[in-house]
């Protein structure tokens, strides 16, 4: 991830107090942020999904590479520094060398789902039951092809 911020340092920093929203939950921004020092909170639908304390870690990517909304919400835990890039998509085309190292970053997370995907399917194999089918419906979700989907259910449209 340092490389990624050695790739950044013309990009203009900030540095922001404790609890600032960087991205919001279904919000389209066209922003990156890239983490210089602190650390940021990620939750998805309130739930907290990881914290990222490591320099160069990107938040924002997701959205502008899939031309969609915010995933997720994005906020800093104390006082946190960042690279804001504003314009992401012509800031990614313009520079290659970082988006390869985006893109080996999002293949190593689709690595460890993968990896987790296999886990589940061989947990549940032979059980007969609806938790057999998790390892179908996460096969099904990874393997999407682009077009406009939704996360959620008919139960709980939202996610």
């Amino acid at each position: 991830m340092r490389a990624i911020l050695d790739l950044c340092r013309d990009v203009p920093v900030r540095t922001l107090p404790d609890g600032t929203v960087l991205l919001a939950e279904g919000l389209t921004t066209g922003r990156v942020y890239i983490l210089v020092s602190g650390a940021i909170e990620v939750l998805r639908g309130g739930t907290q999904v990881t914290v990222l304390a490591e320099p160069g870690s990107l938040v924002g990517e997701m959205s502008v590479l899939l031309n969609a909304p915010h995933t997720a919400t994005a906020r800093t835990l104390g006082e946190t520094t960042v690279h804001e890039v504003e314009a992401a998509g012509a800031f990614f085309r313009d520079r290659p060398a970082l988006s390869w190292l985006v893109a080996s970053l999002l293949a190593h997370r689709l690595n460890a789902a993968t990896t987790y995907l296999v886990d589940l399917k061989r947990q549940f194999a032979g059980h007969g039951d609806h938790l057999e089918m998790i390892g179908e419906v996460l096969e099904s979700l990874m393997l999407q092809e682009e077009r406009d989907f939704r996360p959620g259910s008919d139960r709980d449209p939202g996610g």
